[in-house]
């Protein structure tokens, strides 16, 4: 990231302690004129629905039209109850919320920024802009790594754009993500991994997803 903005800067340094968003990759940014244009259909969307108990819900419409893999992969991975219980563990008020990891389910907060087994997701990149409640997969800063863990933005990040694969945006419950990024903040990892929030933690009791018809998917099992 080229973003010379002190809160920027001091964001992307936070981020790159671990897998976060990318932050230290050496590939090269791509040109912007080079990404695909981002067309988002008039809809109605499937929409996920992120219930974080006393927190309340997320919101999250899902745009296939930009990242129709990335899409898929999330819905499988809701429907198999793989984000229940699972937290945001990185949290940087005024960037971004991070979760989505399987090991935030245990009682060993150093393992919370570890990604899922299994195959990546091919790299589904756009124009389209990380506005506040837009929702991206992270990755590892390396070409088609994208598992599980997403983000949601919570302050518009120009210096994000083109290198993250778009998937949907918050259409209710920003006000949650706020409050998420208002949950006090070990910063400087004294008891795990930096920026996770302790000693209150943001957890993901259900994630369902509903079809733009109204109807709610029914649960996957579990793949092994």
């Amino acid at each position: 990231m080229r973003e010379r903005h002190p809160k920027a800067f001091l964001s992307c340094a936070l981020l790159c302690a671990g897998l976060a968003l990318g932050c230290g990759s050496d590939e090269k940014p791509r040109e912007a004129d080079a990404l695909p244009v981002a067309r988002v259909e008039d809809g109605p969307h499937d929409v996920a629905v992120l219930d974080l108990g006393p927190l309340g819900e997320i919101r999250i419409e899902l745009l296939p039209e930009l990242a129709p893999r990335t899409v898929e992969r999330f819905v499988e991975r809701s429907r198999e109850g793989e984000y229940d219980g699972t937290t945001f563990h990185r949290v940087i008020p005024d960037f971004v919320i991070q979760g989505g990891s399987p090991f935030t389910r245990d009682k060993d907060p150093r393992n919370d920024a570890r990604d899922a087994q299994g195959p990546s997701v091919p790299d589904e990149f756009t124009d389209y802009r990380h506005v506040r409640g837009t929702v991206s997969f992270a990755n590892k800063g390396a070409p088609d790594s994208g598992k599980v863990q997403f983000f949601i933005v919570q302050r518009d990040q120009p210096q994000l754009d083109g290198h993250y694969s778009v998937f949907g945006r918050v259409v209710e419950g920003m006000e949650v993500v706020d409050a998420i990024a208002a949950l006090e903040i070990d910063r400087y990892g004294r008891y795990g991994p930096p920026n996770r929030p302790y000693p209150v933690d943001a957890r993901i009791e259900h994630v369902r997803i509903e079809t733009a018809a109204g109807e709610v998917l029914a649960p996957l099992e579990a793949n092994g």
